[in-house]
């Protein structure tokens, strides 16, 4: 039977909640235990997919199309289990089900209120598909307080009164700041904290103390008797040099022993936790290093393209390199003269995805000039579209070369797309449709030209991939770009949407229409953001 975790967070948000459940799964699943993580999220909108990336970060995508806070990141990139649907739920989901069944009469005429309907449908989220885990870790968005995130932890307090305090366990997350004018730590945000969530029915066991200074054994002990737990069970969590550091520090401290003893178990296996150490050994000694040239449009939040930084980062780790990340606004490259002073010392080009005009034509400068200078050159998205694009104008002579997205045009090289076939069948899409949910979402398959340089990189030519994108590569110019030196090198089964395109005739030139970065792990890179590193150093040493 599984049991379960509840992660909650208190004193101030950004503490670190998906981080300390990625790296507690990492730790029992190095013991042998199967895993599975989920994320509970108070806000009100149905799923992420509609949400300004200055809000609310990257947009997660699963392999079953579920858009999903950028958490499940962190927890396929520690675990390397597939996050599902099932993995992520919002207040605006739960209420949105709710409404539904109480608009078709399936309450028989009872009054529907937070309790018991919102917290019986929280409790069967979480009891969802677990028959074959030992462990599954709930973490709760936001900050206990928060009155979005109520009915959440009435949840989590029915949930361990009915599967009994033996199978059930609450970490909370909490800040132990330092004050700079006195010199020391301070417990007493800490204490309100627990008392505020002790006060909602659900005193926890374990309490993580994120402190930016050594916790001292007096202070641990003060925090254990007035929080009402042992001492043993305050761990701290200093901030670390690496995020996958955190799985060992988090081991040293004694985290995964406290979970293990408060269930009961006294005969786990010791983790193995070398894939770790050498992730560790990769990070901190580099053999080298390449600077790679981001050309975004949402570079002024890093976590916008969470996904894509720590895939760049596992692709230096698969060459032991460090790479330097600049982060470049796509305007400024409509500037001619910006570009060259932006670009020349890069050692590589990624033109992530993203929406809407704005910053387009620097995308496609910044395309220009990886061609042309023979810079290794990642196109990921709405950056294989701008190549295309690149491509129309400059080596195919169709100089009105556009997207629809941008509005009218008499060259469409990039359209909506309105049908395409995935598991359940046909799916249609029309101009008004509304936003959210109606994307080409999650693992489509694709094939690969036998012979192509991408068939050569994953060395298979059958691939699956996730995608997320309303606008495609209009298939009728394929005669015209590949006249001009673009090869459309991977296919849709049914060979009718374009899925990849590169220029052989290039050192690196590669243009995906999926997101590849959310399939890569520090322990298994994705093998595209491998070679374009690797490129990427063979760069560096030319310049």
């Amino acid at each position: 039977m599984a049991r379960f975790i509840f992660i909650t967070g208190g004193v101030v948000s950004s503490l670190g909640k998906g981080l300390m459940a990625a790296s507690l799964a990492a730790l029992l699943q190095a013991r042998g235990y199967r895993v599975r993580i989920r994320k509970f999220d108070p806000y009100l909108n149905v799923d992420p997919g509609t949400m300004s990336p200055y809000q609310h970060g990257e947009v997660y995508v699963t392999d079953d199309g579920a858009e999903t806070d950028l958490d499940l990141g962190h927890y396929e990139r520690f675990t390397g289990v597939a996050a599902r649907q099932s993995d992520n739920v919002t207040s605006g989901r739960i209420y949105q089900q709710i409404i539904t069944k109480e608009r078709r009469g399936d309450y028989l005429g009872a009054t529907v209120q937070v309790v018991p309907h919102v917290t019986d449908a929280i409790k069967a989220f979480a009891r969802t598909d677990i028959d074959d885990l030992d462990f599954v870790l709930c973490e709760i968005g936001g900050t206990v307080g928060d009155i979005e995130s109520l009915p959440f932890i009435e949840a989590i307090r029915q949930l361990r009164n009915e599967e009994g305090r033996d199978k059930t366990l609450s970490v909370h997350v909490t800040l132990v700041p330092y004050i700079a004018a006195a010199g020391e730590l301070k417990t007493k945000p800490t204490q309100h904290s627990v008392r505020e969530l002790a006060s909602l029915g659900v005193q926890p066991e374990i309490l993580l103390c994120r402190c930016e200074k050594p916790l001292p054994d007096s202070e641990r002990a003060k925090i254990a008797q007035f929080c009402n737990v042992r001492k043993e069970a305050v761990i701290p969590a200093l901030d670390a040099d690496s995020i996958y550091s955190v799985p060992v520090q988090y081991h040293g401290e004694g985290l995964d022993t406290e979970v293990l003893r408060h269930f009961g178990i006294h005969d786990a296996p010791d983790p193995d936790l070398t894939r770790w150490y050498d992730i560790m050994d990769r990070k901190q000694h580099p053999e080298g290093e390449v600077t790679i040239g981001v050309v975004g449009k949402y570079v002024s939040l890093p976590d916008a393209y969470k996904s894509l930084n720590e895939a760049l980062v596992h692709g230096g780790l698969a060459h032991r390199v460090k790479v330097n990340i600049r982060w470049l606004d796509a305007e400024i490259f409509e500037q001619a003269d910006e570009l060259a002073a932006n670009l020349e010392p890069m050692h590589g080009i990624l033109v992530p995805g993203g929406f809407g005009e704005r910053g387009s034509e620097g995308k496609i400068a910044s395309v220009r000039f990886a061609r042309e200078r023979g810079v290794p050159f990642f196109g990921i998205c709405l950056g294989m579209q701008m190549a295309c694009i690149e491509g129309a104008r400059n080596t195919s002579g169709i100089e009105k070369a556009s997207s629809t997205e941008f509005g009218p045009t008499d060259e469409p090289i990039v359209g909506l797309i309105t049908e395409w076939m995935s598991a359940e069948g046909l799916q249609q899409r029309g101009a008004n449709t509304d936003m959210g949910g109606t994307m080409r979402l999650g693992a489509y398959e694709a094939k690969l030209s036998p012979n192509s340089h991408v068939a050569a990189i994953y060395g298979a030519n059958e691939i699956s991939e996730r995608h997320r994108h309303r606008y495609e590569v209009n298939g009728a110019y394929r005669e015209s770009l590949e006249k001009g030196g673009l090869v459309f090198s991977g296919m849709s089964p049914d060979g009718m949407l374009p899925e990849i395109v590169e220029r052989p005739d290039h050192p690196w030139f590669i243009g995906v229409q999926f997101h590849p970065e959310l399939k890569s792990k520090p322990f298994d890179p994705h093998p595209l953001f491998a070679g374009f590193i690797e490129a990427a150093v063979k760069q560096s040493r030319l310049v």
